[in-house]
């Protein structure tokens, strides 16, 4: 029988077309079934999408057509996070505004992500770059001022002189500036700063109920918020100037309080100022500090640079106990006091220090297996690890675990009025300010009669201006002729917008909940926000393992208490998805040549390249994360055009466990498709048999019927096991079985129709809906071959009988001598003797005994069959 092929480029964007005429996926939210969020994070518009985005959202897809089938009322959104820098200087560059540039990618990639047949609400759309987004976020940061969740204070930022504007951490490179290439400076800003330390402990202990979210990211964040139990106290001083008697420090490792050698403060800690005003070299010093990135990495990887003040400080246990006080260029004034104790034996900063200026290193404690003296390499141990104290406040020789000896030291120095124990966390209040046009302006207006105060509510949304010129560096809305200049809402003076902006994560931080009803003339409805959240399952990369979620769990609280929702945390569920990668090719002048740009051919297990055009050879390099500088892409358009998108979609699900990393390959990809046309084939032959078969009287399944029964229901019941718990490639296992069972019992159908018909049509009809979460259009074709009625799409998810479950036989390994030689297939629980008997009785077991008897034989029930001869 000639069947023609499945045509990809004509079904998919038929059924799409379909599914938008029905409203297949248009979700009410006066549904009153039982609701289910699934939600993948939402993409930056840069214009095209990538195998990543095929990737995440074919995962989303996936969830969010199995729930549908269970009968669950899902949201299933879309939107774009539009702001930001990206956009800004892509649009200077291109001498346009961003929001030109940005809603024009938006449209772009909106029309690839429908390509893709997702079951996404577009009518639930949002972009954070429309003022019809951002204007309840400047409404929520009035009601966050109002409560006190917001501050303004000084803060030190890094700041590009000719690009006039702060800069990341990331966007510091080598100490310059990565677009302007001009030396960093650090400078004090006065910034707008979410309180998100405020919520640290919460933020932590809320971590353990988020069961459903990977231990690596929980743990990332334990580590981001950085709890820790330490010691607080005093340096005595001498030789500061006035109003510097004391010097508080916090350490982290009081164990090491008798070892310090050094102590040392930030270049922008208040002493470190005073020195300067009247010691240009100090001065110097601290300029040159500045000029440096303030991140931990950063910090890490720079030259340690100190100056000597000349003062002095006390030990808090022995005033006669003096150290050197310097400024050095590790020191951070925004992480404890701003000033530390330098143990160099037990720190490698404080260690590489004392080297470069020559200052003594007492060893505290050593390894239990070692007497030799700290050499190039600090020793750093485990708090939990047990170590030899050779130098500190307790016994002397003692093995003990660094934790242990921390608290028996903390209790010494609150005993001896020493110092105090002190919790504290790394977590640092959430600075929003950003000197950038492409922003969410920040509702606040500054009058010098009446301070600064909240735009009126009645007067948002605070709208960016369009005619902006980025003819001179730094913020644009800093010199606009007109939009800063405001009349004061409450004395009606002159007075002036706030011209910064806000952070990205700021838009970010709440967009599912503005999902869950995007048109409301309020940020949130309360009581459909409540039903909707928290998201069921979140999907994304582990990239935002820290800032995003950590920041949308704080605001989610923040929101709680300024009335806009009523719970704590945002994502009931989170699962992050591995990079989709690819091998790299080079040229012989070493230029990164694209996949689409060269011909693969293989010798055997010997591959080769060669450039299409040219013909010259091409280097096979290593297989790395698909990124448009290696040119080591894929781009997802010629895939639909050439496969479809469900081919796309199966191989992204079918290759590899979905948290792990993807290598795209052309044969993986041809080989998803040739699975797409035997499934069709399939079905279309089912089709064929049934009218040849349409004059039969039906009769009771034979055995093969009842077996091919009993894998459709196991594969039912297997599949959705695995999509619940995000298990792609098992389930597309799964599905690969199943169809292998229903193409060999198609083949004997013919032998007995009447008996066996009713279990292939059925497990056809099942094996459709089984993919129809993973190749959709697909589904929906064969579902229309198959004359059932409606939509694949609205169909409810196959019932499986529980009796159907439940296996009767099993099967047995059999060895001899230990080693397998076969396998037999027995009734499940049948008797040692009659286990025996059968596997004696088989020719190959006949054969390899050769006519001698075995010395015994070996029966663990239904598990395996030992023969020993």
């Amino acid at each position: 029988m000639s069947v023609e092929r499945y045509n990809p480029r004509e079904a998919e964007p038929r059924w799409q077309q379909v599914w938008d005429d029905a409203k297949s996926f248009v979700t009410n939210n006066d549904d009153t079934r039982e609701p289910y969020y699934v939600l993948e994070m939402f993409p930056y518009p840069s214009g095209r999408i990538h195998m990543g985005h095929v990737r995440n959202y074919a995962m989303g897809d996936v969830v969010a057509r199995y729930w549908r089938a269970k009968g669950r009322n899902v949201l299933h959104p879309m939107g774009w996070d539009a702001f930001g820098l990206p956009a800004e200087n892509a649009a200077i560059e291109r001498k346009m505004n961003p929001g030109t540039w940005t809603r024009q990618n938006i449209a772009s990639m909106k029309a690839q992500l429908k390509s893709m047949g997702l079951s996404i609400d577009w009518t639930r759309e949002i972009a954070t770059c429309e003022p019809e987004y951002y204007q309840h976020q400047q409404s929520m940061f009035i009601d966050m001022l109002a409560a006190g969740l917001i501050t303004r204070k000084n803060s030190k930022v890094n700041w590009d002189p000719v690009d006039m504007t702060v800069l990341a951490n990331e966007q510091v490179i080598d100490g310059r500036g990565w677009r302007s290439g001009a030396v960093v400076e650090q400078r004090e800003l006065t910034q707008w700063f979410f309180k998100i330390s405020d919520y640290a402990e919460e933020l932590l202990t809320g971590l353990d109920g988020l069961t459903e979210w990977p231990e690596k990211v929980r743990t990332m964040q334990r580590n981001w918020i950085g709890k820790s139990q330490g010691l607080a106290f005093d340096f005595g001083v001498k030789g500061a100037p006035h109003g510097f008697a004391t010097l508080p420090v916090y350490t982290t490792r009081p164990d090491t309080m008798a070892g310090p050698t050094f102590a040392a403060i930030a270049a922008d800690h208040p002493l470190a100022k005073a020195l300067a005003e009247d010691n240009p070299e100090i001065a110097a010093f601290n300029k040159l500090c500045q000029q440096s990135g303030t991140s931990t990495a950063a910090l890490e990887t720079a030259e340690k640079l100190g100056f000597d003040t000349g003062i002095k400080v006390t030990h808090p246990a022995d005033p006669s106990w003096e150290l050197p006080l310097y400024i050095a260029n590790f020191v951070l004034m925004d992480y404890g006091t701003g000033a530390i104790i330098g143990c160099p034996a037990h720190d490698q900063r404080d260690l590489d220090f004392a080297r470069k200026y020559g200052l003594p290193v007492i060893d505290v404690f050593k390894p239990l297996d070692s007497d030799e003296a700290v050499g190039d390499v600090a020793f750093s141990p485990l708090k939990t690890q047990k170590v030899r104290y050779v130098h500190w406040f307790g016994e002397s020789g003692a093995e003990l675990t660094c934790q242990e000896a921390m608290d028996q030291t903390l209790a010494l120095f609150e005993a001896k009025g020493w110092g105090k124990a002190q919790t504290q966390y790394r977590l640092r209040d959430w600075g929003l300010s950003r000197q950038r046009y492409w922003g969410a302006p920040i509702p606040i207006i500054h009058c010098e009669v009446c301070g600064t105060i909240p735009v009126p509510k009645k007067d948002l949304p605070v709208v960016l201006p369009e005619d902006v010129s980025f003819d001179k560096p730094g913020n644009a809305l800093d010199h606009h002729p007109t939009w800063k200049h405001v009349h004061c809402p409450q004395c009606g003076g002159a007075a002036r917008r706030e011209t910064d902006t806000m952070d990205t994560f700021v838009d970010s931080s709440w967009y599912f909940a503005r999902f869950t009803a995007p048109h409301a003339e309020t940020p949130t409805v309360p009581e459909i926000a409540n039903r909707w959240l928290p998201v069921d399952q979140y999907i994304g990369g582990v990239e935002h393992a820290i800032l995003h979620l950590l920041y949308s769990r704080f605001f989610t609280r923040a929101m709680k208490a300024t009335g806009h929702v009523d719970l704590d945390e945002p994502f009931k569920g989170l699962f992050t998805q591995g990079m989709v990668t690819h091998e790299t090719y080079k040229s012989p002048k070493g230029e990164w040549v694209a996949p689409a740009e060269i011909v693969l051919e293989a010798l055997g297990e010997t591959r080769t390249a060669k450039h299409l055009v040219s013909g010259e050879p091409i280097t096979i390099g290593s297989v790395e994360k698909m990124s448009k500088s290696k040119k080591n892409v894929v781009d997802p358009d010629e895939i639909v055009a050439t496969y479809g998108a469900d081919t796309a979609r199966w191989f992204m699900l079918s290759d590899s466990p979905p948290e792990r990393d993807v290598q795209w390959t052309e044969a993986g990809v041809e080989g998803a498709s040739r699975f797409q046309q035997r499934i069709w084939r399939l079905v279309s032959e089912t089709v064929e048999i049934a009218k040849q078969s349409s004059g039969i009287v039906r009769a009771s399944d034979d055995e093969e019927a009842l077996a091919l029964r009993k894998a459709v229901h196991r594969a039912v019941h297997n599949v959705g096991g695995d999509i619940e718990g995000l298990r792609f490639n098992r389930a597309v296992a799964q599905i690969y079985e199943l169809t292998n069972a229903l193409v060999r019992s198609a083949g004997l159908v013919a032998v007995a129709p009447a008996a066996r018909l009713a279990a292939l049509e059925e497990g056809v009809e099942r094996l459709i809906q089984l993919i129809a979460p993973m190749m959709p259009h697909l589904a929906e074709t064969c579902w229309e071959a198959l004359g059932k009625p409606g939509l694949v799409a609205d169909a409810h998810w196959p019932n499986v009988d529980p009796a159907l479950l439940v296996d009767d036989e099993v099967t047995l390994p059999i060895q001899l001598n230990g080693k397998r030689r076969g396998e037999i297939v027995v009734p499940k629980g049948l008797p040692a003797a009659e286990v025996e008997k059968r596997v004696l009785s088989l020719d190959e077991i006949v054969r390899m005994l050769d006519g001698k008897a075995p010395k015994k034989i070996v029966v663990v029930p239904d598990r395996i069959v030992n023969v020993v001869v």
